[in-house]
């Protein structure tokens, strides 16, 4: 290490990959830190050197570097072998120790035990890691990745084919091939089985096999989670789930009039297009191995926390996502989503998300490791009415009522109807008792649709079998005006 980069070291604060330590009075902390960064993505410690970063060096560096070396060899299995360098700075002797993120991991501490000594890096602490992590680790080390494996109990008829179709937008089922070739199935002792990734893009019963899989939408009055006014949750597809998260967020903003060159024009009042890439890379690289808890959207006054389970991939830090630098916990789930258009191109969308918010000047996103989880946290620009800018009615509060309202009842038996979930014309039918679609019915869902109050599913294909209505945002906030408690 030269002299330049390890002053460039000792003016940086400890982190991911960076601790100081005084001396080897406390040995235990060391080792553990050691472990940590060979578990996690590596790191230098760096002795002689006070928690201020303050350089004292060391007395006897050539007897500490020796210590060092029977330490490491005694305390950490698999056997770890670090480079130890010794550094000057100055008047003073530093000792570096250098450690590489393992293939051999994960390490673990030998005074904890093997079950309590595995641990890892988050921020400045090293933190015990559960089993659900060591397994992913042990995954990683041997190049296999949890969405890719087979699940041998189940069969193709556990992939819900419909949903498959609406995703990808074919009329047509997808044949074997295409479902390999995507990996939502794969070869099991000679039979087609789903993988991990098809049951968790597409499963019947995915919350049963995965019961962690869904996302939690909640929003919150202030700037705490004291009090919650909204929430909901969203059990479909994972490609679906984007939209459906992004119509709860849009319930709670609202739109301006922004007028430029003589034109106008309507924009959100939170940056949809970064919540998307968020919200997207949350989806995708979650690890779904874990127990505990869903994907976590927190909609507050001044920001909007996207959380979801999972520490960074090994190797990877903060910084190299900002930098674009990508690592696929799930390659199927990645894959598919790159298909459907939601990934233009990968590790692209972190990057994107930094850059858009420098190119409208909003206040640069942070991304932060917490317990296990990997909180996105994007802060709301503060808006105010004002040059050129007029501020419309908040989106969550119920507009005015559509007028000429023909056969109303019916209307509102339809948006009633739909308020669960999509629906074909032939449900919505079914569900009235009617044995087939009647012109009365057809006429009022084009008025429906021509009020903005529903939408087709697939509207490029209007006459497709498959098509099925849902409700709009507008549609949502009108059958809640229209049924609200009076109370």
């Amino acid at each position: 290490m030269t002299t330049a980069t390890i002053e460039q070291r000792l003016s940086e604060p400890e982190g991911k990959q960076l601790e100081f330590k005084r001396d080897l009075s406390s040995p235990k902390p060391l080792m553990k830190t050691l472990v940590a960064f060979a578990n996690t993505a590596g790191g230098q410690l760096i002795i002689g050197v006070d928690d201020d970063g303050t350089v004292l060096g060391v007395d006897d560096p050539l007897d500490m570097e020796e210590r060092l070396t029977s330490m490491i060899a005694d305390a950490i299995h698999p056997r770890l072998l670090p480079n130890i360098e010794l550094v000057s700075v100055g008047e003073h002797t530093l000792v570096c120790i250098e450690v590489f993120l393992s293939s051999a991991r994960p390490h673990f501490f030998k005074a904890l035990g093997e079950e309590s000594g595995v641990l890892v890096r988050l921020g400045s602490s090293n933190r015990q890691a559960g089993l659900a992590l060591i397994q992913e680790m042990q995954r990683q080390a041997s190049g296999t990745t949890f969405d890719v494996q087979p699940m041998p109990e189940l069969s193709r008829d556990d992939l819900d084919q419909n949903a498959i179709q609406q995703a990808f937008r074919s009329e047509q089922l997808l044949d074997d091939n295409k479902l390999r070739t995507l990996r939502l199935i794969v070869s099991y002792q000679g039979r087609l089985v789903p993988s991990v990734g098809g049951v968790l893009l597409f499963g019947r019963e995915r919350q049963w096999h995965f019961e962690d899989a869904w996302i939690q939408c909640g929003r919150f009055r202030g700037n705490d989670k004291v009090e919650i006014f909204d929430q909901t949750d969203i059990h479909a597809p994972l490609p679906q789930a984007v939209d459906d998260i992004e119509l709860f967020l849009k319930k709670h903003a609202f739109k301006q009039a922004e007028f430029g060159a003589m034109r106008r024009r309507d924009v959100w009042s939170i940056p949809l297009t970064i919540l998307r890439e968020a919200i997207i890379n949350a989806l995708v690289h979650s690890d779904y191995s874990q127990r505990g808890s869903p994907i976590r959207i927190a909609f507050y006054d001044d920001r909007i926390e996207i959380e979801s389970p999972g520490l960074l991939m090994p190797g990877m830090t903060i910084e190299d996502m900002k930098r674009g630098v990508s690592m696929i916990r799930n390659p199927v789930i990645a894959r598919v989503f790159r298909e459907l258009g939601l990934i233009e191109q990968w590790g692209s969308g972190v990057k994107r998300i930094f850059a858009e918010a420098a190119a409208q000047g909003l206040p640069e996103p942070r991304i932060e490791e917490v317990a296990n989880r990997l909180r996105f946290i994007v802060p709301l620009e503060q808006l105010h009415a004002g040059q050129g800018v007029t501020q419309s009615r908040p989106e969550s509060r119920p507009e005015s009522r559509p007028e000429s309202r023909p056969e109303s009842g019916l209307a509102d038996r339809i948006l009633q109807c739909l308020a669960d979930r999509p629906l074909g014309k032939a449900e919505i039918a079914k569900s009235f008792g009617h044995k087939g679609v009647s012109g009365q019915l057809k006429r009022q869902m084009t008025w429906l649709q021509n009020q903005q109050l529903i939408e087709m599913t697939l509207p490029e294909k209007p006459n497709s079998r498959l098509q099925q209505y849902r409700l709009t945002a507008k549609g949502q906030r009108f059958l809640q005006d229209t049924f609200k408690d009076p109370t």
